[in-house]
């Protein structure tokens, strides 16, 4: 599987991801709609961390396009860390210095180098929504721009008691922020890869001055952020902000959290560049792109359950089918001992998070149960599943026999499985037994070599 894998230890910000991303073999001209679609364009460039050779990647006006909205706008938890002139602070770009080999991968002269950081209209939810649909984009670049500015969103509005769709974004709705989300999303589709995963991401410690007043760090945002992440936050390793909305927010969507890098057989590596440099830890986020072999598909879930001690034989009975018909991918019954030490049952069901809320009342009409639990479960791995016809012959018959054929992301097989009613109806007709049948249908699919 191909799989592009994040090293997390010294954080993400927009300006690193997109760095990253190129470094890793991302083509810059990929970017080309949001230069069209807004008065900024990409400065790409290199610099040395620490003795460590890293793209650079800077957001830069093109035009006349304001000097934003400087009126101290509450809400917005991208900061920086330049001269501390300004009260709320853009901190996306990890304050890069431009004296290190910066060049332009479209052309432009270096003399203007006026950052977008702040610059244009500080936009709504809605607004930035709109934005993104006039892009022209891909469907599949679009739609995870947009579920972005959606975790971001819902960051915002959860820190300061807003609606999502009359939220502020401020920094974060401003042109360069929305130039580091798309582009990312752009340059994620240009690498083709199937899987994204990052390590732990350092969020750094300290604090941060923001609209508000003197934050810890993560901040608020990206602490909203991580908690509808799959990947770990860990503090350190120096005292600085590593970890910004916008890289968090970039990550929640597109990567799937994993302790270690996995296995790889690698095909592209690179080093994006943070602006901080620091004595003993290249300020650097590593990309690695490669085949990661064949996996489990990863499906989001949850699990509700309830406890039953009065529900009849027949209304159990029926729950794999009513509960099924409304959403629910799985059922399980099991016996148990309830209070009292009367006998009952622990139903529990497999939903998808958005079927939950449905699969629940369903549920309880069909139980009577007062309560249901839900438990976050996050995910199960399941195997693709594909069917084929086996024929057998037996005593000059035909019989088909349904196969099912499991097999990880990769293709690989790994189990066969035959039907068991289809393998019953030939055992009926024939001297067989079930068992016989399904071996013999299973083997008939089965490759020769």
């Amino acid at each position: 599987m191909h799989t592009l894998a994040f090293d997390g230890r010294m954080g993400a910000s927009g300006d690193m991801l997109l760095a990253a991303l190129i470094a890793a073999g991302a083509d810059p001209d990929a970017l080309a709609p949001v230069e069209d679609a807004l008065d900024v364009r990409y400065e790409v460039g290199e610099t040395d961390k620490n003795g460590i050779r890293a793209a650079t990647v800077d957001v830069l006006l093109t035009g006349d396009s304001g000097d934003g909205d400087d009126e101290g706008d509450a809400g917005s938890d991208e900061h920086g860390h330049d001269d501390g002139s300004q009260e709320s602070h853009n901190h996306d770009h990890h304050e890069h210095s431009h004296d290190e080999s910066d060049h332009t991968h479209d052309g432009h002269d270096d003399h203007d180098h006026t950052h977008a950081e702040g610059h244009g209209p500080h936009r709504t939810y809605a607004e930035v929504v709109e934005l993104v649909e006039d892009m022209a984009l891909p469907t599949n670049v679009e739609r995870d721009a947009r579920a972005v500015f959606e975790i971001l969103g819902e960051a915002e509005s959860s820190v300061h008691g807003t609606n999502l769709e009359e939220t502020h974004f401020h920094e974060v709705g401003a042109d360069d922020a929305i130039a580091d989300i798309v582009g990312a999303c752009l340059l994620v589709d240009d690498l083709g890869v199937e899987r994204v995963v990052t390590t732990p991401l350092a969020t750094g410690g300290g604090e941060v001055d923001i609209a508000h007043g003197v934050y810890p760090v993560p901040t608020p945002a990206v602490v909203e952020i991580a908690q509808r992440a799959d990947w770990s936050l860990q503090g350190g390793p120096v005292e600085a902000e590593l970890l910004t909305p916008t890289g968090a927010a970039i990550l929640a969507h597109f990567a799937e959290g994993v302790e270690s890098l996995p296995p790889l057989k690698l095909e592209e590596s690179g080093y994006g560049a943070g602006g901080y440099t620091f004595p003993d830890h290249p300020n650097v986020l590593r990309t690695l792109v490669g085949d990661g072999g064949g996996r489990l598909s990863r499906d989001e879930i949850t699990v509700l359950e309830t406890n039953l001690d009065d529900a009849a034989p027949e209304v159990l009975g029926s729950l794999q089918e009513t509960l099924t018909a409304v959403g629910a991918r799985d059922v399980s019954i099991l016996p148990a001992t309830m209070k009292k030490s009367r006998p009952g049952h622990l139903v529990k069901v497999i939903v998808k998070p958005e079927d939950a809320e449905r699969v629940a009342r369903k549920l309880a009409e069909e139980t009577g149960t007062l309560g249901i639990r839900e438990h976050g479960a996050g995910h199960r791995w399941v195997a693709s599943r594909a069917f084929e016809t086996a024929t057998l012959e037996i005593e000059g018959e035909h019989y088909d026999v349904v196969v099912k054929v499991a097999s990880d992301a990769a293709g690989d097989v790994y189990d066969y499985s035959a039907e068991y009613d289809d393998a019953l109806a030939v055992a009926l007709d024939t001297d067989l037994s079930v068992r016989e049948v399904m071996r013999r249908a299973e083997e008939a699919v089965r490759p020769t070599n």
